[in-house]
C-alpha cells in the first residue's frame, strides 16, 4: 500500500513541475494619448418636449346678419380674397391684415383699416384707385366692380363682417356651425396654414429661448428638421399635477422645410434648444485638462520630439465632452496630452 501511494504521488509532482508559471516579459509603458487643439463653435443644448401642429386656433364669430348657407371643409386652406363661408348666398372673404374691420367703409373714411382693405384690393389685381388710407369715390367704384364679381349688391360700401382678417393664409380647423344656423355665431376655427411646433417652456428656463434662435426638431420617425423660434408668449400658464405646480410660456418654433414633415398634422416631438454658444474659440476634450497644484487647470503640451510641458489655461464653456480654453501659450493645432 505504501508503494502505491508513492507511485500515485509522482504525477502530482511532475504536473506541478510542468505547469509552474514562468516569469512574464516586461511590458513597455503605453504611449500617452494625444489630440490637437481645435478652433470652432461650442454650444450647450437642452432637450424639451414640443407638439407639432398648426399653432393656436382663432375662432371666427360671424358679424353679418342672416343664415349660414355654405361652410368650408376642415383642413382646407384659404388665401387672400377667397371664400371662408357663405351667408344668405354671399361669400365671407379672407383678407390679410393685423386688425379686424370694425366699421363699414365708405367714401370719406380714412385710417389704417382703409389702408388695409385697399392694399388687399390692389394685391388682388384691382386698379383705378390709389391704395392709401383714404376711401375715395374711385375706391367705391372699384369696390362695386369687386362686389359684382362676387355676386353681391353693388353698393360701393364694405359691410362689417364681409371680410375676416388674418395675418396670412389660414387653415380651417374645427367647423363649429351648421348649414342653416344663424350667421352671428361661432362659425369656425382657423390656424396658420404652415405647421409649427409649440413648446410649453418652464418659466425657469426662459433664458433658453429668444426670438430668432435656432432650434432642432426631431419627429417621431427620427427625422430632424431645423427650426427658428418665432414667438414667445407673454402670458404664463400654471398647470397643477398633484402637489406640483408648473408655470410655462408658449414658445413657437417655425419650420421652413414643410416638405420634410411628412404626413404629420399633429405629433409629439423632441426639441433641442441652444442654451449657450461660443463661436471661434479654442477647444480640447475635457479629459485633456489636468488639475494644477496651485489651483485651476492646465494642459500638457507635447512637442514634436515628445517633450511635455504643462501650461496653465483659463477654461470657459463646457459642452459635448469638450471645453473652451484660452491662454498665452495656446494656438490651434498644438498637440496636447489626454488622460487614458
Amino acid at each position: 500500500m505504501r508503494r502505491r501511494w508513492l507511485l500515485l504521488g509522482v504525477p502530482v509532482v511532475l504536473a506541478g513541475a510542468i505547469f509552474y508559471p514562468r516569469h512574464a516579459d516586461p511590458v513597455p509603458p503605453a504611449k500617452p494619448s494625444t489630440t490637437k487643439i481645435t478652433r470652432g463653435t461650442l454650444t450647450t443644448t437642452e432637450d424639451v418636449d414640443g407638439t407639432l401642429g398648426f399653432g393656436t386656433a382663432t375662432t371666427v364669430v360671424g358679424r353679418l346678419p342672416g343664415m349660414i348657407t355654405g361652410l368650408p371643409g376642415e383642413g382646407s386652406t384659404v388665401q387672400r380674397g377667397q371664400q371662408l363661408y357663405r351667408v344668405d348666398g354671399g361669400p365671407v372673404l379672407l383678407w390679410y391684415g393685423t386688425a379686424p374691420l370694425y366699421r363699414p367703409l365708405k367714401p370719406g373714411d380714412e385710417g389704417a383699416d382703409v389702408a388695409m382693405f385697399e392694399a388687399g384690393l390692389a394685391a388682388l389685381g384691382y386698379k383705378g384707385f390709389t391704395a392709401d388710407d383714404s376711401y375715395t369715390s374711385a375706391t367705391a367704384d372699384v369696390v362695386r366692380d369687386w362686389q359684382e364679381s362676387l355676386g353681391l349688391p353693388r353698393t360701393g360700401t364694405v359691410e362689417v363682417g364681409r371680410i375676416v382678417v388674418a395675418p396670412a393664409a389660414v387653415r380651417v380647423g374645427q367647423v363649429r356651425a351648421h348649414l342653416g344656423d344663424n350667421a352671428t355665431t361661432a362659425v369656425l376655427d382657423w390656424t396658420g396654414s404652415a405647421r409649427v411646433v409649440t413648446v410649453k417652456l418652464d418659466v425657469t428656463k426662459q433664458e433658453l429661448a429668444s426670438v430668432g434662435d435656432v432650434a432642432e426638431v426631431r419627429l417621431p420617425n427620427d427625422t430632424v428638421v431645423d427650426g427658428t423660434i418665432s414667438a414667445i408668449g407673454a402670458v404664463a400658464t400654471a398647470t397643477v399635477q398633484g402637489n406640483t405646480t408648473t408655470v410655462t410660456v408658449d414658445v413657437t418654433v417655425t419650420l421652413a422645410a414643410q416638405d420634410r414633415l411628412g404626413t404629420y398634422d399633429a405629433a409629439p416631438v423632441d426639441v433641442t434648444l441652444v442654451s449657450e454658444s461660443r463661436e471661434n474659440v479654442l477647444t480640447v476634450p475635457v479629459a485633456a485638462l489636468v488639475a494644477l497644484a496651485e489651483g485651476g487647470y492646465g494642459l500638457q503640451l507635447v512637442d514634436d520630439a515628445g517633450g511635455v510641458r504643462t501650461v496653465a489655461v483659463k477654461t470657459g464653456l463646457f459642452a459635448a465632452g469638450r471645453v473652451e480654453v484660452s491662454g498665452a501659450d495656446l494656438s490651434e493645432g498644438l498637440t496636447v496630452g489626454v488622460a487614458g
